[in-house]
This record gives C-alpha cells, sequence and structure tokens, in this order.
C-alpha cells in the first residue's frame, strides 16, 4: 500500500477519513478546556480576575483662583481582586503633585492610598484631593491636564483630567 496515497488510512491527511480527524481534534480541545480551567477563580494564582485591575472615572480640575495651586478630583476603581497603592502622581503641567487626605477639616499630605480590592479610592471636594503645586501656566476652563498615576503594583496610568468651572460640582453637572 502507497502511503502516500489519499485513501490509505493511515495517511495523517487522509481526506477519506474525516471522522478519526474530527474525534482527535475534539479530544485536543477538550483537553485544554480542562487545562485551562485548573485556574479557575478560587485559586490564588496570577490569573487576570485575581490582580488589581485599575481604572480611573470621573476627573476634573476645578479653574484654579490663584496662578501656582490647584486641586483634582478622580475616582480610581479596582475590580481586581488584590489591594494596590497610588504612591505618586506626576504631571508635566506642575512642579510637584502631592496628595492629601482631610480628616476633621485639617489637610494633611500622605505619601500613598491604599486602592482596595473590588473597591474605589474617591479624591472629592472635602475629601482625599490632589494638590498641583508650582503650576507651570495658570490651566484654563476646557484645558486639559495629563496626569500619570504610579501605583505600587500595578503599572502606571494615564489620565486626561479636564479643567472645569471655578464652581463644577460633579454631582450637579454645574
Amino acid at each position: 500500500m502507497n502511503p502516500a496515497r489519499p485513501g490509505n488510512p493511515g495517511n495523517p491527511g487522509n481526506p477519506g477519513n474525516p471522522g478519526k480527524r474530527l474525534a482527535l481534534t475534539a479530544i485536543a480541545v477538550a483537553g485544554a478546556l480542562a487545562l485551562a480551567g485548573c485556574g479557575g477563580s478560587g485559586s490564588s494564582g496570577a490569573s487576570g480576575s485575581s490582580g488589581a485591575e485599575l481604572s480611573v472615572q470621573a476627573s476634573y480640575m476645578p479653574q484654579p483662583v490663584s496662578a501656582d495651586m490647584a486641586a483634582g478630583f478622580l475616582t480610581i476603581t479596582n475590580k481586581g481582586g488584590t489591594k494596590d497603592e497610588l504612591t505618586s502622581v506626576t504631571s508635566d503641567s506642575a512642579g510637584e503633585i502631592t496628595m492629601h487626605e482631610t480628616n476633621g477639616g485639617a489637610m494633611e499630605a500622605v505619601n500613598s492610598f491604599e486602592v482596595p480590592a473590588h473597591g474605589q479610592l474617591v479624591f472629592k471636594s472635602g475629601g482625599n484631593h490632589l494638590m498641583f503645586e508650582k503650576l507651570k501656566h495658570r490651566p484654563e476652563q476646557g484645558d486639559t491636564i495629563t496626569l500619570k498615576l504610579k501605583f505600587a503594583e500595578s503599572g502606571p496610568l494615564t489620565v486626561e483630567m479636564p479643567v472645569k468651572s471655578a464652581t463644577y460640582n460633579p454631582s450637579t453637572g454645574h
């Protein structure tokens, strides 16, 4: 028998035996799916759902009243199963950006903020906020400030922060 002949069942490229190829393909796919299931959601491995999954929403800067200082607000959401930590914020628009928390009406600079697993870190007026110091130019309503957020575990996030009116209130949109 000639192994290269199309009708030979021993020929792996045999178009005359599609049932055998289909069965082997099904076994290979089932094996791959079984292996993929080994890293399920209950594992503590490095699957996509167990690490921090960070995103930023609702960023804005009220148009500053002073020429050299401004505040910034945003929300960092972590949909992942691991906490992370915001360690610094930088921008070409400011000489320095510091992070502040407000306790009992007193503002205090901090070196980092935790971003909880399955939670949010909120920067809002009267609470946690960013202070843009040594502004290189005074941002005007309609401008956009580019920030780089750096984290202890995750890669950096680049954020486009729109400059809103000095009296902007995100809960009313004015």
